[in-house]
């Protein structure tokens, strides 16, 4: 046998003989074979020292382009250009090689699950040693509270409950025993004759016999799985700038061969002027500052969701949430309140409703939709009563609301008793503890002149201890159909059913046993589910609205995922797959699946991995929730992994692109708002900032064609090549910036999420960028003709009206930028629709820009510090300088509407 998976189909003598092993243990020399044979009981994986993680984020096209750049400007001694480009690329390295370290340190976080000591039977004796050193056919010896070493095949156990949480994200303890199962694949959840490795005991007592230790372990295999599987591939804003950077760095270097050799050959410029202005172009127009933009208006994104319950580990992951298509999420405290809660009670022959969810002890006891005093109602106080004194768990009221102690079924009856005003006014004398072969519990309780035996458990033990049943107060024989009707019905809407029952005793009576449970009166059924947050169903409600896609991927039960599915509104019209089913399916029968179907029940780690993964292959986004370390490959395979802040694992923590503070679905679909705005104002910058690249090419090498017919253009071009250096920076951080600062739109939900194959240059980018580049490019030849042609004469050049004229045009470019960005602020509205002072950012940028601009003007000159090579021109030159600024703003503005008005025409011509 090699696969642990099917050891649970074995009896334990079949396991014996497997092992060779028996309940005394194996001896030491047979564990030190097999020690050879097997390895040690742990986790490895090769770690890669820090400086080859480091050089390894060099390995990248644009950090190559951007050092070459930055070596060109050191060359040409533009020192400032040259740190700025430095500083963008040491960012983007610093950024991946942390984001490295993580997915190593998901790796530790397994190992740290490993059990350091545990107790075996070896040579026929109790020993403690090293779990590192167990090996199949080792007899552990397991207690309440011990953490399980390796893989078990148990063979004897007591009362014994196990955590599996970490392991499958089942909420509840599973309650264990020694019967095989003869159904194969089955999810590690459903094996209970199985326990497993870094899962633990919360109940009871056990022994089993080690089957699989180290990587052939349940979790080893998800260590294994988290090693092989390739983070997803980078974010869609990541790929689309990569590709972007692509096409412009081919556009700008053509652009500057074009520029060079018109220069020499057209224009007649020396070589060296030549080069530098070349040069000057094709460093302006590379968008080294666009890395530096997109990781500000990242973290900016991840900052506000952060105060959203949102924690960010990744910053692309900002982006990636606006993006999503499709969500796959847990059940369990995320769709869910993971708060058991009663929400019918039958008894008297009386159906009840309760309202209410959670732990608040706050509700009504509806009767046919009619509020009902449940302490009035003899038979409803009765069984409430029961459920109160029949109970370990305690609720305390603390600042964040209330907290439970105590096993959440007995949490759901002590709340409903409490919902009605009762205390627990009957002290307990004795009591008989559940028991997971007896499914029950009892108390005896003192009560007034006598004492009274409370019991309850699994419907069908306590039936059969019952031979009447209270109605009105008054008992009358038990009708065993009809109970066993109603558990059924409860049991179709997903609800946990519970019996309860009571019978008086003489005062003298002080202890109790399993005997004394016999001729009991029964007091009707308690049903309970996990409810669905209120919250939550309005998020998948959004999230329908968004046409984004929410699936529910559970290790629960097919039915109660199917009824809270239907009650959060998620589809279940194509049914519920289950972990088994989804096992016999090929990739490729999964392949055409996952487009239907939206509730996955029973589903293992595995399961979820292989969802994802075939998803993202028929073009989705894909964002998963999870919170196990069964959790973690899906997570790291997903475009966004989304781990769970509160009963997170730190292994899924670590594999997780995101961390929800709250454990709450709400709050995925306020960061996928926030996403979505980031996006935006991403998008915002990038068509503001472009047109600089744009129209300053247009600028230099229109002036070079247009040399043989205008002789200007001889003596000087429009703008020097310190200026259209320092456009681009100044631009990129005074005006552009703000708007990343722009308010949140309205509406963001009610579109549907971007096509992920759309890419940034689109149709929408070339139109605005092409009209604002000519705008601005014609704007600053019309000031440069008007004002430098007079410089020129037979009788030689006025070089200061042609610096004049030169200085003109250059602000001339930083006015139609003014106006170009106050249209700018958004994709879609007018800026006459806009509160102009919404975002202040944009108001003292603008501000900013005039008074500096009129320094470089008017006062650096006058104190003998003119590097921008400029010269004070008249005042009412600024006159002509707004007017040909002013295109900047309307001319967006026509093409805003002129679209606006074709897409209002093309949907009346649909209908």
């Amino acid at each position: 046998m090699s696969n642990g998976a099917e050891w649970y189909q074995l009896s334990f003598v079949e396991v014996k003989q497997a092992l060779a092993s028996d309940k005394s243990g194996l001896t030491s020399a047979e564990a030190k074979l097999r020690l050879t044979k097997y390895g040690y009981n742990e986790l490895k994986f090769k770690r890669r020292s820090p400086f080859v993680r480091f050089l390894l984020q060099f390995h990248n096209p644009l950090v190559y382009i951007l050092l070459v750049a930055a070596l060109v400007t050191a060359f040409l001694d533009m020192w400032i250009d040259t740190s700025v480009i430095l500083a963008v690329v040491l960012a983007n390295t610093a950024i991946g090689f942390i984001q490295e370290g993580r997915t190593e340190a998901s790796m530790e976080a397994l190992t740290r699950l490993m059990v350091p000591q545990c107790t075996v039977l070896r040579d026929g004796e109790q020993k403690d040693i090293p779990a590192r050193e167990l090996v199949p056919g080792d007899v552990v010896l397991l207690g309440e509270g011990n953490r399980i070493p390796a893989d078990l095949r148990l063979f004897y156990t007591k009362n014994l409950s196990v955590d599996e949480a970490a392991l499958t994200g089942e909420s509840m303890p599973v309650e264990k025993g020694t019967e095989p199962l003869a159904q194969p694949n089955l999810p590690p959840g459903d094996q209970l004759c199985m326990a497993f490795s870094s899962t633990f005991i919360v109940r009871g007592s056990a022994r089993g016999s080690v089957v699989e230790t180290g990587e052939r372990t349940e979790v080893g295999k998800i260590a294994r799985l988290m090693k092989e599987t390739p983070r997803a591939t980078a974010a869609p804003l990541i790929r689309k700038i990569a590709q972007f950077t692509r096409f412009l760095v081919i556009a700008v270097l053509s652009l500057a061969a074009l520029n060079l050799l018109l220069g020499i050959l057209i224009g007649g410029y020396d070589l060296a002027y030549s080069f530098l202005a070349s040069v000057s172009l094709a460093v302006a127009a590379i968008p080294e500052g666009l890395a530096a933009i997109v990781t500000i208006a990242l973290a900016l994104g991840a900052r506000t969701m952060s105060h959203r319950n949102a924690l960010i580990r990744r910053l692309p992951a900002v982006e990636t949430l606006g993006s999503a298509t499709v969500i796959c999420s847990d059940k369990t405290g995320t769709l869910t309140r993971s708060e058991m809660t009663i929400v019918r009670i039958y008894c008297g022959r009386k159906q009840y409703s309760v309202t209410g969810t959670g732990y608040e002890p706050k509700g009504q006891f509806l009767l046919n939709n009619i509020n009902v005093d449940p302490i009035q109602e003899s038979d409803l106080r009765e069984i409430l009563r029961a459920g109160l004194l029949c109970n370990n768990a305690s609720l305390e009221k603390v600042d964040e609301g209330y907290k439970l102690s105590g096993d959440p079924t007995e949490g759901a009856l002590l709340v409903s008793a409490l919902k009605a005003g009762m205390t627990k006014e009957f002290p307990r004398i004795d009591e008989v503890p559940f028991d997971t072969e007896h499914k029950y519990m009892a108390t005896l309780n003192q009560a007034n002149g006598q004492n009274l035996i409370y019991v309850k458990g699994s419907p069908e033990k306590i039936l059969v201890m019952c031979h009447d049943q209270l109605v009105n107060g008054a008992t009358e024989d038990l009708d065993y159909a009809e109970m066993l009707n109603k558990v059924s019905d409860m049991a179709k809407e997903a609800l946990r059913v519970l019996g309860l029952a009571y019978k008086s005793v003489p005062k003298d009576k002080t202890s109790i046993s399993s005997e004394d449970l016999e001729g009991m009166t029964f007091l009707g059924l308690q049903g309970m589910i996990d409810p669905p947050r209120e919250e939550a169903i309005e998020a998948v409600d959004k999230c329908k609205r968004a046409g984004i896609r929410v699936l529910m991927v559970t290790g629960d039960h097919p039915r109660t995922a199917e009824a809270i599915a239907g009650q959060l509104g998620i589809q279940t019209s194509d049914g519920v797959l289950t972990g088994e089913e989804l096992a016999r399916m090929s990739d490729d029968e999964l392949y055409e699946v996952v487009e239907k179907v939206s509730v996955y029940a029973r589903v293992s780690p595995a399961h979820k991995f292989r969802v994802a993964t075939q998803l993202q292959k028929r073009g989705h986004i894909v964002a998963m929730t999870g919170d196990g370390v069964n959790d973690a490959p899906a997570l790291k395979a997903a475009d966004l992994g989304i781990a769970m802040g509160i009963k997170g694992t730190d292994v899924a923590k670590e594999a997780s692109d995101m961390v929800l503070v709250d454990d709450n679905f709400a709050s995925i679909v306020t960061a996928v708002e926030e996403g979505r705005h980031t996006f935006e104002n991403i998008s915002k910058v990038i068509l503001y900032t472009l047109p600089t690249n744009g129209g300053q090419a247009l600028l230099v090498i229109g002036a070079i064609l247009l040399l043989p017919f205008i002789p200007l253009f001889a003596m000087r071009l429009p703008l020097e090549p310190i200026q259209i250096l320092w456009i681009n920076l100044y631009d990129a951080v005074v005006l552009a910036l703000p708007l990343l600062w722009e308010p949140r739109e309205v509406g963001l939900l009610d579109r549907p999420p971007r096509n992920p194959k759309e890419p940034i240059a689109n149709r929408l980018f070339f139109r605005k960028v092409g009209l604002v580049s000519l705008v601005m490019a014609i704007s600053a030849f019309i000031m440069f003709y008007h004002y430098g042609m007079p410089a020129v004469s037979s009788s030689g050049v006025d070089e200061l009206h042609l610096t004049q004229a030169q200085t003109a045009a250059f602000m001339t470019v930083m006015m139609v930028h003014i106006f170009y960005l106050l249209t700018a602020r958004s994709l879609t509205k007018s800026v006459f629709k806009m509160n102009p002072f919404s975002n202040s950012w944009v108001t003292i940028g603008i501000a900013v820009t005039v008074i500096f601009h009129l320094m470089i003007v008017y006062l650096l000159p006058q104190i003998g510090f003119n590097p921008f090579r400029v010269a004070p021109f008249p005042a009412q030159w600024w006159i002509m300088i707004v007017l040909l600024g002013l295109p900047g703003l309307f001319v967006i503005e026509l093409e805003e509407f002129l679209t606006g008005y074709l897409k209002k025409s093309d949907k009346k011509s649909n209908k």
